[in-house]
């Protein structure tokens, strides 16, 4: 039998016998690192410690410290729960049960479940993890699978679709409970230390509100109770600053039923704070060389075959007949740029060339996977497109990542940094492929940022730099992007023309510095708990008259900072009832005024945090505000 070379995670080769395992790999490195061994990561892919490799694959070995076993427990307390709830419903029908980033989930059917269920199918999660029963994997032949699913529609599904073709799948089974699994999975159910189910909800089979409705069942598992608690803390906080709670309270935005789903309406006080970002990142651009630009929300479909985007994104996409002819509300706004592009004759001494739009896009998301505006029908990308020479490259991807990490510090974010390789679907050679990740790849290293890999994650014309936001649950939302893209000056025959007078093809690069205004909303909403900081905020200063007797005094200051956000509050209310109420809205600053302010010419200052100043100046609160707000601050001092 020959030998096969695999790459190790630190980019060493290592020779194994053809046909070896995951499992084989880690004892050829060591004999602790295999029986330690509980799952592999092959290509990106999570699998069974017991899935063969092939020649070039790429190997991480998966044990009990690692990052991924958080997420074969899950996908074993997913099972667990599937058995616990067959044992008091034998009548259910199972349908996929995965592990997500805050747990798991399944989907069921044929049985009539509510939140009530909970806490007896979660006892019984705990006596089948209690038992310690053994995971074991077995496999059987294709078409003997299919007739043991005889009455589940669903498995037999997925065994027709995802499965067709395969000699054998696999089935994972404990204490006599089996089910339908490519795993991997930890090797007994007393592996998993603590389990919570959450919630019950709706759910469409494969994600698709045409197909039938189900019953998901979503929980959460750790290795210890502690850490369960833990997060169930962190929930209880999450739930506090959901940008879709804050949202109604703060007056921020709506998606009512009427308007369609993941259609958001912004109401002022959102538009506002839209408005402040959009002039920041505005700026930013036009200091760094970019020219705005502006394309329609339609085009003809033509434009989007010649991009690639109908053949990738044509189920995503919203279509239109119009006198018989075809268009498409536009996914992206990259092949607008490239058309603007091309109505030019460039030279070399031109480039780069780049644009900057804050465009409209419109992409038909499953309506079960809309949430706020975290996932939504219509969002704004702030988009820029480069056209460079290739020596041009590096010096761009770098101009641009310095500007991302400007706009992550000023919000004081953290994100997580990855390098999104090739995907399945995807246009151009192996050739422009391999020397675009190669060229993101060494700006990266040779600037020392710390970053993953993400296998198949890249668009479908070229790789990118990922930057990815956590919220406060420590979930992962996309964020700002890098793209490099060789494909898309191809398919539109994008020139210049060189020092040669030759013509040569310029180097698109895609990036944005937000991702997309709605979600970047998103993650500041709950990033702030609602307390903008004040050169956001839709109300920066709220006047506070003790009485009606101090409105008059209340409006001469409120012409004073004629220059801000400034409102009366002339309600007929207790100052005390007042304050609350200016604190409940999160105004950054309260000004309340009586007759000893107006008498001196002065006011009290209290911020939302509770600090307090009497006896300000009007200008030097004034002088104090403006500092504050040109400067954009986050975390500002109290009158500094």
């Amino acid at each position: 039998m020959s030998d096969i070379t695999v790459t190790l995670p630190d980019g060493s080769e290592l020779s194994v016998p053809e046909g070896s395992s995951v499992e084989d790999v880690a004892y050829e490195i060591g004999p602790g690192l295999g029986a330690d061994t509980v799952a592999g990561v092959v290509n990106g892919e999570l699998v069974d410690k017991v899935d063969s490799v092939s020649d070039g694959d790429r190997i991480v070995i998966v044990t009990d410290q690692s990052d991924e076993y958080l997420q074969v427990l899950r996908h074993s307390a997913a099972h667990v729960f599937a058995q616990a709830l067959q044992r008091l419903h034998p009548e259910a029908k199972l349908t996929i049960g995965p592990p997500t980033e805050e747990g798991f989930y399944y989907d069921v059917t044929n049985v009539d479940l509510d939140e009530d269920d909970l806490p007896a199918i979660e006892a019984e999660m705990q006596e089948i993890i209690a038992a310690d029963y053994d995971i074991e994997r077995y496999e059987l032949p294709h078409e003997e699978a299919v007739e043991k699913y005889g009455d589940n529609e669903y498995k037999r599904d997925i065994l027709e679709t995802e499965a067709a073709g395969e000699k054998t799948v696999s089935f994972y089974k404990q204490d006599g409970w089996e089910d339908l699994c490519q795993g991997p999975h930890v090797e007994s159910t007393g592996e998993i230390g603590a389990i919570k189910l959450l919630n019950i909800s709706a759910s469409y089979w494969r994600g698709d509100e045409e197909n039938d409705t189900l019953t998901r069942v979503s929980g959460t598992a750790f290795e210890k109770a502690s850490d369960l608690e833990n997060y169930l803390e962190m929930r209880e906080e999450a739930k506090e600053r959901d940008h879709r709670k804050l949202g109604q309270e703060m007056d921020l935005f709506s998606i009512p039923t009427v308007t369609g789903p993941g259609l958001p309406l912004y109401h002022p006080n959102g538009k506002q704070i839209l408005s402040e970002l959009e002039g920041y990142v505005n700026q930013m651009n036009r200091d760094a060389g970019y020219d705005q630009v502006e394309t329609p929300h339609v085009f003809r479909t033509e434009l989007w075959k010649k991009s690639g985007h109908y053949d990738n994104y044509v189920d995503d996409m919203f279509l239109l007949d119009v006198n018989d002819e075809e268009y498409g509300l536009k996914p992206m706004n990259c092949p607008g740029h490239a058309t603007i592009f091309d109505q030019h004759n460039w030279s070399y001494r031109d480039l780069p060339v780049r644009y900057f739009e804050n465009g409209k896009v419109y992409r038909k998301e499953q309506r079960g996977e809309l949430s706020g505006l975290s996932r939504v029908w219509a969002f704004t990308i702030d988009d820029g497109h480069l056209f460079c020479r290739p020596d041009q490259i590096e010096q761009e991807v770098r101009q641009i990542m310095d500007m991302i990490f400007e706009v992550i510090g000023h919000f004081d974010l953290e994100v997580e940094v990855a390098l999104a390789t090739r995907p399945e679907k995807s246009v151009g050679g192996d050739e422009i492929w391999e020397q675009a990740e190669s060229q993101l790849r060494d700006v990266l290293e040779s600037d020392n940022y710390d970053y993953g890999i993400e296998d198949g994650d890249g668009a479908f014309y070229g790789p990118k730099i990922d930057f990815a936001f956590e919220d406060a649950l420590g979930r992962s939302w996309d964020g700002p992007t890098v793209q490099l893209d060789f494909n898309m000056p191809e398919r539109f025959d994008l020139t210049y023309t060189g020092e040669d007078n030759e013509e040569h093809r310029p180097v698109m690069i895609h990036r944005a510095l937000y991702g997309s205004f709605e979600r970047f909303f998103m993650v500041l909403i709950e990033h702030f708990n609602g307390n903008f900081p004040t050169w956001l905020a839709p109300e920066q200063v709220r006047i506070l008259p003790i009485s009606d007797d101090h409105l008059g005094y209340a409006h001469r200051v409120k012409n004073e900072l004629g220059d801000y956000r400034v409102e009366v509050e002339d309600r007929d209310w207790t100052i005390g009832r007042k304050i609350r109420a200016a604190h409940d809205d999160r105004v950054p600053y309260m000004l309340v005024v009586g007759g000893n302010e107006a008498e001196a010419g002065t006011v009290s200052v209290r911020d939302r945090f509770e600090n307090e100043a009497n006896d300000v100046d009007i200008e030097t609160f004034r002088d104090h505000l403006a500092a504050e707000v040109d400067e954009k601050r986050v975390e500002p001092d109290f009158l500094d």
